[in-house]
């Protein structure tokens, strides 16, 4: 199979934006990343084109969003004056999403409840604006689900591609997708590994608005070929090969498999060809990893530390009933919402004017929400045991010093546990200190047996208490995993092995994220049978020095969080 030539990012992005024009009701939207000329370029021509827009902050509230009670106008009037929402007001209009990777679950679940129930004449299309810089930032996954499109521009090279003509005929004139069209895309998603019927079913009404802006009634496979390579592409999550590893059999009509090869290529299985425009589409750093393996980023957040609500700082979430006690504050404009509905009965049942104050009951009062990221404790417990322990500690000693360098912007701390002859110690707490840390790190002891068990032990027990104070723990083990010393100090290699498994499956119970490290010269199954009953990712790493050792760490907390 020939791979199809490469395409132009900001081409496509404007083709795709053409499409989901011709059918904004059935294509739902597209979300662009990449911030930058190419992306105002798209959205210029959007305004153009459309003209009704309107910005959805990223951060707004239930009330400005659904609609609800104006304050102002309410207590004005003395009687309740309701307000129109954003998703009431936006029927027929596109909603551009600003900083749509940091949008919250909540408002995308509810813009995606209202793109599913919106009726006809009450839709509007979305357009998310992603300016996500690492791998697994991305917008939320349910309205990456319900737009058609999702174009990268970060690889734009030039702004001379054309906005694509005016559709030559209508959409409702082009004919449905017959079936096998229809198999042939399903082929293609299956190929790509991808799992979900929403893009399935964006792709066929893709190839349609394509034979609509190419004036075609029927599609044909170049249709196939654009809907594939705008909608499937970007979501794929493998790479099959796209060459025969078999040898084909000889033509029985030409004879000679060179001249099958220049045969049409409208011969080859639909598949195959639309298989090549959407590799085409790939880039060729995702295509390599596609093909090792490895998905693509995920709609997560940024690896940090866990979520957690609080009720004095981080990101504003909607406020919530309750006493402003305990450090909860008063949210005072919602509070006034959830009161001026029962205003008039209130003041009949007290028998005041309409005039009269304002009449607040305990069950109006709403307190203030935020969510915070929980700091982050990298945890490295090292086996100091043996002759090699210098290299070990060495290596240690580094990695842990380049992220004491990151500590202040990633919210992270460092704890070193080390373990040698017949027990573990906890020689660094967790600190962002680099001069505690180096202070910590300059005498460390090596050599003697490896009490694995102790030091998993030890470490368990740090990660348990960085858990009750509020902050996410994450384990790096660096061992060659030969345990001779048992829990209870005694030099027995096969005691000490059962033991060094029951603290593995401790560490598994209680669901702290790990990494295990194989530093032996030669990777064993000892340490790969180790990170099994952890349940943590395995790394071998025989030549190790402190800036790989580093990047696996932080490799694996990516990985781990997406």
């Amino acid at each position: 199979m020939t791979a199809a030539p490469p395409v132009d990012p900001l081409a496509d992005a404007l083709l795709a934006l053409r499409l989901f024009l011709i059918a904004p009701d059935k294509l739902g939207g597209l979300c662009l990343r990449g911030g930058g000329p190419a992306r105002d370029l798209v959205i210029e021509r959007l305004h153009e084109q459309h003209g009704q827009l309107r910005r959805l902050p990223p951060h707004v509230d239930d009330e400005r969003l659904l609609g609800g009670v104006d304050i102002a106008a309410s207590l004005a009037a003395g009687s309740t004056v309701r307000q129109r929402g954003i998703l009431e007001k936006a029927g027929g209009t596109i909603l551009i999403a600003a900083m749509a990777e940091r949008m919250t679950e909540a408002l995308a679940g509810r813009l995606a409840q209202q793109l599913d129930i919106a009726e006809t004449g009450n839709r509007f299309g979305l357009v998310l604006l992603d300016d996500g810089i690492a791998e697994d930032e991305a917008p939320p996954a349910p309205l990456l689900e319900r737009v058609a499109f999702i174009c990268d521009l970060t690889r734009v090279a030039a702004l001379d591609a054309p906005m694509p003509d005016a559709s030559a005929i209508p959409i409702d004139a082009v004919a449905p997708l017959e079936d096998d069209a229809l198999e042939g895309l399903a082929a293609t998603a299956a190929a790509l590994g991808v799992g979900s019927i929403r893009p399935l079913i964006f792709a066929a009404e893709a190839a349609r608005a394509h034979a609509s802006l190419q004036g075609r009634e029927q599609p044909s496979t170049a249709d196939l070929q654009a809907s594939a390579r705008l909608v499937l592409a970007p979501r794929a999550t493998q790479l099959p090969p796209l060459e025969d590893e078999e040898t084909p059999e000889p033509d029985r009509e030409t004879g000679s498999d060179g001249e099958r090869d220049q045969s049409d290529p409208g011969d080859r299985p639909l598949e195959d060809v639309m298989l090549e425009a959407a590799a085409a589409a790939i880039p060729p750093d995702l295509l390599a990893q596609l093909s090792s393996g490895k998905s693509k980023r995920r709609a997560h957040g940024s690896g940090g530390g866990r979520r957690r609500k609080s009720t004095v700082r981080g990101k504003p979430l909607g406020a919530r009933p309750g006493m402003p006690r305990g450090g909860a504050r008063l949210a005072l404009i919602d509070s006034l919402r959830a009161a001026v509905p029962w205003q008039p009965l209130r003041r009949r049942e007290a028998g005041l004017s309409e005039r009269a104050r304002l009449i607040l009951h305990k069950q109006d009062l709403r307190v203030r929400r935020f969510e915070e990221r929980a700091a982050k404790v990298t945890i490295f417990c090292v086996d100091a045991s043996g002759s090699a322990a210098a290299a070990r500690l060495a290596e240690a000693k580094g990695a842990v010093e380049l992220m004491l360098a990151q500590a202040y912007t990633t919210r992270s701390e460092v704890a070193l546990v080390a373990f040698r002859g017949t027990g573990a110690e906890l020689l660094l707490p967790p600190t962002r200190s680099l001069t505690r840390a180096r202070r910590a790190l300059a005498e460390l002891p090596g050599g003697g047996g490896t009490p694995l068990a102790a030091g998993l032990q030890a470490a368990r027990e740090v990660a348990e208490a960085v858990e009750l104070r509020g902050r996410t723990p994450s384990l790096v083990i660096l061992t060659d995993g030969r345990a001779n010393i048992a829990g209870d100090g005694s030099a027995s290699r096969s005691r000490a092995a059962e033991d060094a498994h029951a603290a593995a499956k401790a560490i598994a119970v209680r669901g702290i994220e790990a990494l295990v490290v194989d530093i032996s010269p030669r990777s064993t199954p000892d340490t790969a049978r180790l990170a099994q009953a952890m349940q943590a990712r395995f790394l071998a790493l025989p030549l190790a020095d402190a800036r790989r050792l580093h990047a696996a760490v932080g490799a694996s907390t990516q990985a781990r969080a997406a």
